[in-house]
């Protein structure tokens, strides 16, 4: 498995945020954002059980599967191995890919409003829909039709602090008029964390 990095820190968006958290980044993507933050194009080459003791190192029980677009790569049997030393799986996918039956948590940020129809959800069901706002106009349903407990909106990091509270403050009027969005802040980077 081609991994970009695992490291430890907190939870720093949606429904988890503040939450202890070992995260295992897996190299690639399947889309082009411009706002993405991370480059996760490097890696090293990782058997599962690898994967999976590095991991159990950690005293953490939730571990976030993340990319790039992690469905790329993830196999039920690494989160059957994960499962297997105490730990809770927690996957942040575009959701334009299927993933293993056995993951504990998805989280959904679709992207197609910002790379096409090439970013449309194939996943209808999750337990939190994050989605992140820019400049770009509103879509009249930004959730694309999948069913969540929990739905976050989060304003785009742009770099430029005069936009970022404009977009901040688009997001906060757009829940103000939508009351079952929640926003979503990028905590760790408020904090300087990773």
């Amino acid at each position: 498995m081609r991994v970009n990095e695992i490291f430890y820190s907190l939870q720093g968006e949606g429904f988890h945020t503040g939450r202890a958290a070992v995260f295992v980044r897996l190299s690639g993507c399947n889309l082009t954002c411009s706002f993405c933050d991370t480059d996760h194009r490097p890696f090293v080459e990782m058997k599962e059980e690898e994967i999976v003791k590095a991991v159990a190192a950690f005293p953490a029980s939730w571990v976030v599967v993340t990319g790039g677009e992690p469905a790329l790569q993830l196999t039920a049997s690494l989160v059957d191995g994960l499962h297997g030393v105490g730990k809770t799986v927690a996957v942040e996918t575009n959701g334009t890919l299927p993933l293993p039956d056995n993951v504990d948590w998805v989280t959904v940020s679709p992207k197609d409003v910002f790379v096409g129809a090439k970013g449309k959800p194939v996943l209808t069901r999750a337990d939190e829909v994050k989605v992140v706002f820019g400049e770009q106009p509103f879509s009249d349903h930004p959730d694309e039709g999948i069913i969540a407990d929990h739905y976050f909106i989060q304003p785009c990091d742009t770099g430029d602090s005069q936009r970022n509270a404009r977009i901040t403050a688009r997001c906060i009027d757009y829940i103000k008029q939508h009351p079952q969005w929640r926003l979503s802040l990028q905590t760790h980077k408020i904090i300087g964390i990773r």
